[in-house]
């Protein structure tokens, strides 16, 4: 069993634009603590009163599984540990484990902290010991470790003995820069295990690119600790991502982590806690990126077709992620026929598979982009189908946009659309053009499609593709909707920004109505089963 320590509540909030309200923390605690974390560590009591306020907080939670860890340092160079007002408030936390950490680099220790190399073991010994007196479970941090074991291999394990000899459990090797090599950090972390009679820890960071690397090949040399954040949040580069390396042991390391059970829950807490950062998930994070099983290559979605393992590393649902494929220009006919399946259309012969793929070159071509906006593939596979029909279709519109002394800027769009044989035509004015076309529309279709004031408009992205070209260039848009109930994307491009907004806007409505026809539908079929 490998002890798992997140730091996302301290480590992860130096990372530039992280900022965690109490509350934050105590979500994030309660998530980490139910999803199987060991340990963690919820602030430095010592530094700002936010952490101060959390730790009262949070001896309130009812907590299955974690224990809660306070971070400071050694005591001044200057002082006892009694007289250290850092060491005192990580005691008045009431954190039953208190992490601290100390030089390991003898530059550190002159440069930095300005004391002599006897002083500074004194100071780990002695602070350990003043901790454990207090009965607390300590962890040693040795900050800068592997420079300093660089610097001078038998100063740096003589700051591990001292922790070890003032009563630490556990020694945690930080790469505090984030520049060892995964080789070269595995060779000290064996020789580190060979020498101390505590378990050994990792604590790595990313400014080289390898703090995953070096944590799991750390383990790999007999480290029985891990220290890391949810997503790799933290200074500079980040820390180490918790989430691959907890997939890592358990699914590829024959070695668990976690509770029976919990590692399906390991996207939810990523997504969750990258939403209560307030920082977009990358979709390429690994194991439980949006696009960690993404398929977007024909050749790719073929072999998926026919054996399910043969583009995946892990089965998705293992993590609680899961297969998507993608539709665009580089799709073949698999991915067509996969997404068909997906929105159960049922099957599509090969004629039409090639008309819809070729579609979808064409206009991507043109600057449409599909990966993003599967409501708009969704409605291209419908509208091969004999049975379709469309809720309303354009005959023209028109978008006004001037301003007028005394009242400002204005935005008028009129529409003209036929709604089953009947011609509708409004007129609407909005803060914008897209605005107003919207509320025309939807002017347009209330009178036949009550269901349309459940629609919403939640977003409106605009990019465009080829700026050199100036007021020329391609605009493509980006519409996401949501009926209260599921949310969808769809797509427009042009080189007129209005004529792309309006064909986003326009299979946003039809998706929608074609998602309240199928509620009205089903409602019967429902209540006679009932």
């Amino acid at each position: 069993m490998i002890e798992l320590y997140d730091t996302t509540l301290r480590d992860g909030t130096q990372g530039e634009g992280i900022s965690l309200t109490v509350h934050d923390k105590l979500r994030i605690t309660e998530l980490l603590d139910d999803f199987g974390i060991h340990l963690i560590e919820g602030g430095w009591p010592g530094s700002n009163p936010k952490d101060i306020e959390y730790f009262h907080a949070v001896r309130s939670l009812d907590l299955a599984n974690a224990r809660i860890a306070a971070f400071g340092s050694t005591c001044r160079p200057s002082l006892t540990p009694d007289k250290d007002d850092n060491l005192r408030a990580l005691l008045e936390s009431e954190a039953p484990v208190a992490t601290i950490f100390g030089k390991s680099w003898t530059r550190h220790v002159t440069e930095v902290l300005r004391t002599d190399l006897d002083n500074n073991l004194r100071l780990i010994e002695q602070s350990v010991a003043y901790l454990r007196s207090n009965d607390r479970d300590v962890i040693y941090d040795a900050e800068h470790f592997f420079d300093g074991y660089a610097a001078d291999p038998d100063y740096a394990i003589k700051t591990l003995h001292a922790a070890i000899a003032g009563g630490a459990r556990a020694v945690v090797l930080c790469d505090t820069n984030g520049g060892t090599l995964p080789w070269q950090l595995a060779d000290i972390v064996r020789r580190v295990v060979s020498l101390v009679e505590v378990p050994v820890g990792i604590h790595a960071h990313n400014d080289s690119g390898c703090a995953v690397a070096n944590s799991i090949c750390a383990l790999q040399a007999g480290a029985e600790h891990v220290q890391g954040t949810i997503n790799g949040i933290g200074e500079r580069c980040g820390n180490a991502d918790l989430c691959p390396i907890i997939a890592n042991i358990e699914l590829k390391m024959d070695d668990t982590a976690l509770p029976a059970g919990k590692i399906n829950r390991l996207t939810d807490v990523a997504r969750a806690v990258s939403e209560l950062c307030n920082v977009a998930l990358h979709n390429g994070a690994p194991y439980v990126g949006r696009s960690a099983f993404a398929h977007k290559g024909g050749v790719h979605v073929a072999a998926l077709e026919r054996d399910s393992g043969s583009y995946e590393h892990i089965t998705p649902g293992t993590v609680g992620n899961a297969t998507r494929v993608l539709v665009s220009e580089l799709s073949g006919r698999g991915n067509i026929h996969r997404k068909a399946r997906e929105y159960d259309l049922g099957e599509f012969d090969a004629e039409i598979k090639t008309t819809v793929l070729e579609r979808i070159k064409d206009l991507e071509n043109q600057g449409f982009s599909f990966e993003a906006a599967e409501a708009s593939v969704e409605l291209m596979l419908r509208r091969q189908r004999d049975d379709y029909a469309p809720f309303f279709s354009l005959r023209d519109f028109m978008v006004v946009v001037e301003h007028r002394e005394g009242r400002g800027h204005l935005a008028e769009a009129s529409v003209k659309i036929d709604v089953n044989g009947e011609v509708q035509h409004t007129a609407a004015e909005g803060v914008g053009p897209v605005g107003a076309l919207d509320i025309a529309l939807r002017k347009a279709l209330a009178p036949s499609y009550p269901e349309i004031d459940r629609l919403r408009l939640t977003d409106y992205k605009v990019r465009i593709l080829d700026g050199p070209n100036g007021t020329r260039a391609i605009t493509r848009v980006l519409i996401d909707f949501t009926d209260g109930e599921k949310s969808w994307t769809t797509v427009g491009a042009s080189q007129n920004i209005i004529e792309a907004s309006w064909q986003a806007l326009y299979d946003a409505f039809e998706y929608g109505l074609q998602r309240a026809y199928a509620r009205e539908q089903a409602a019967p079929a429902l209540a006679e089963s009932a």
